[in-house]
This record gives structure tokens, C-alpha cells and sequence, in this order.
């Protein structure tokens, strides 16, 4: 019996790589999915608008580069167009920044637990991940990242607000990290969340201002408060010399029309995302407000979701929570993330906290 030839090998590198997960749904109907920390509802007004006559237009290629949306966020920004790249999600341009930067064994610093993906990326890309625990109280600890980087230290990485914690770093104790940090290591500061953080930003963490440093990239995306998760856009800002290596490394067309579109759109707006913060800083509010009530203390968070630290007890919990038809994100042994803004969250999780006590 012949045997067949084997097939060319993958990267070394990719030996063992864990899959992104996610939550799957129990044995009843979703009631409310409070698991991916995705804006509630769905589009409307001039968003939406915007979206639907893109897609008319959708047999024609967009700008090369997303050139119009870059040139948008430029503006509003103040920083200039050549500081910016776009791509479809902040999490492709992280990948993208690492394939050109990292050289293999290369060592990236970052906070644990922050966002699942960052450790993935990083393998993919050849390097190694140095992970930093967190503080008792669910935040970075800058100073010993500060300390963590080494020879090898290539770029760290800080999620501020961080997930799935949703806490922040002192924007003065950032600075103070960022002026540590060696001149020839990338810092990425991960703003995903950043419009659900009301604290007022002071003039020398400007966009403008930390690009300027010439090492520090900001990323940011659409998903979540600008509510455009299924359509795919971010972006990232740095140094002209940075932004332009990241876009050597993308591909032609990384953002479609419809998404540009709507990101255009909702930049417009302005109220339109403004409302949908404020509404989502609220229940943030009477969610946290409610689990207090029922002996569960959570960090005071400025992202659209609480932590639950709840060590051993997280499966349970989350298990509990999707027997009645809430999706939350589960991290064994070590608590359970729960996405605010949705109306119904509240009635669905008393009724599973009364379960649970």
C-alpha cells in the first residue's frame, strides 16, 4: 500500500497555538449576550444611512489604504495623515506591527491577564511574551514592567482600559512608565475602550503628544463604543516612521467601503457615539450597583464591562448564567467578564445571582 508523500510543514512557531475562543450558547434561547464586549442595539440614524449607501457602491474597490478614513481621523486628531494607518480591527494592525518589528525570540512585555489575543499574536509573529501579573487590585503594574524589560525586549504593550478587568493606570504614572522605557521599545498603548473612560485626559497623553515620542503607538478601534463590530475598523497612530512600517505590511485595500463609510459617518456624529457612552457609563453604574447589593465587588471599571473576581467559583457562575439565556466570558480560576449597556442585563442577572447565592 502506497503512503502519501508528506505535506510541507508550518512554522515552528505555531506548534501548540491556542485558538481565540469563544462562548458558545447553552440549552436555552439568548436572552442577552453580554459576553464580547460589543455596543448594544444596532445602528441607526446617519451610521447606518452611511452603511447602506456603501454597499451600493460595494463592486468597487475602496482607497488604497483606506486613505479617506485615515485622513479623516488625522484631522480630528490633530496629528498628521502620514501618523496614521487603518485596518479592519485594531487587532490585525497589532498583528501587523509585530511582523514588523519582531525578529525571532524577540520578548514582548505585557500585563496578565490583559487580552487573550496578545500572547497569540505574538507567538504567530516568532516572538515570546513576558507576562507581567497584575496588581491585587486588577491593574497594571507598570513598575514592574518597567523592570521586566530586557535585552531582548522588542515591544510591551498596555491595555488601558484594560480587559477583561476594565481598570486604568494614573495617567501620571503612565507617563512616568513611558519615559522609562528605552527609546528603541515599541510601547503600544491598546485604547480599545478608551471613550468609556471619564477621566479628564491631560494635554501631555494627547494622541499628538505620544505619537510624537516617536516609540509609542496608539491603537484604537470601531467596535466597541462607535458600535461598528461587525463591520471591521481601527486604527493606529504613532510616528510617521512607525505608521508607515505597519502599512508596508498591510495589504492594499485593509478596510472595505461599508466600513470606512460608517467610521466616516460616526465620525461626523459626534452625539451619536456620545449618547451611546453615556447610556453604557450608566448602566455600567447600576450593574456594578446591583452585584454590590448582592455581595459581589468589582473593580471600579471604565470600559463597558465589569470583572467579576471570582477565582475557582467563574465557572460556575458562567455556567449558571447560560442555563438562563446570559452569555457571559468565563476565565477559569479566575473570574468572569460581564458586557454592560444592554437594558434587559440587569433583570436577567438578579435572576441568576438569586440562583446562585
Amino acid at each position: 500500500m502506497s503512503v502519501a508523500p508528506a505535506g510541507p510543514s508550518a512554522r515552528p512557531e505555531l506548534a501548540g497555538l491556542t485558538a481565540y475562543s469563544s462562548v458558545t450558547p447553552g440549552p436555552v434561547p439568548v436572552r442577552v449576550r453580554a459576553s464580547s464586549n460589543e455596543a448594544p442595539g444596532g445602528l441607526t440614524g446617519p451610521v447606518l444611512d452611511a452603511a447602506l449607501a456603501a454597499v451600493s457602491g460595494a463592486t468597487r474597490y475602496p482607497l488604497i489604504g483606506g486613505a479617506d478614513l485615515s485622513a479623516a481621523l488625522a484631522a480630528s486628531l490633530g496629528v498628521p495623515d502620514a501618523a496614521v494607518a487603518v485596518a479592519d480591527g485594531a487587532l490585525p494592525l497589532l498583528d501587523r506591527l509585530l511582523l514588523a518589528y519582531l525578529r525571532p525570540g524577540d520578548e514582548v512585555v505585557m500585563a496578565w491577564r490583559s487580552y487573550e489575543a496578545y500572547p497569540l499574536s505574538v507567538q504567530v509573529a516568532g516572538g515570546r511574551s513576558v507576562q507581567v501579573p497584575l496588581t491585587d487590585s486588577g491593574a497594571h503594574d507598570l513598575a514592574a514592567m518597567a523592570a521586566a524589560i530586557g535585552p531582548s525586549t522588542r515591544v510591551a504593550i498596555v491595555c488601558n482600559p484594560n480587559n477583561p478587568t476594565g481598570t486604568v493606570v494614573p495617567w501620571s504614572a503612565l507617563s512616568d512608565f513611558l519615559d522609562a522605557v528605552p527609546p528603541d521599545v515599541l510601547v503600544v498603548l491598546d485604547e480599545a475602550y478608551t471613550e468609556y473612560d471619564a477621566r479628564s485626559r491631560p494635554a501631555s497623553m494627547s494622541v499628538p503628544e505620544l505619537a510624537r515620542r516617536g516609540n509609542v503607538v496608539v491603537l484604537r478601534t470601531f467596535s466597541k463604543a462607535h458600535g461598528l463590530a461587525g463591520l471591521r475598523a481601527g486604527y493606529l497612530v504613532s510616528s510617521a516612521e512607525v505608521a508607515g512600517a505597519v502599512r508596508s505590511v498591510l495589504p492594499p485595500f485593509p478596510v472595505s467601503s461599508v466600513a470606512v463609510a460608517a467610521a466616516l459617518a460616526s465620525l461626523a456624529h459626534p452625539s451619536v457615539l456620545a449618547a451611546r457612552v453615556a447610556a453604557t457609563r450608566e448602566e455600567r453604574a447600576r450593574v456594578t450597583a446591583l452585584l454590590g447589593a448582592r455581595g459581589v465587588v468589582v473593580p471600579d471599571s471604565e470600559a463597558n464591562f465589569v470583572w467579576l473576581p471570582l477565582g475557582d467559583r467563574a465557572s460556575e457562575l458562567a455556567d449558571l448564567c447560560r442555563a438562563r439565556g446570559l452569555l457571559v466570558r468565563p476565565f477559569a480560576g479566575e473570574g468572569v467578564r460581564i458586557t454592560v449597556g444592554d437594558p434587559d442585563l440587569r433583570a436577567v442577572l438578579a435572576e441568576v445571582l438569586t440562583a446562585w447565592e
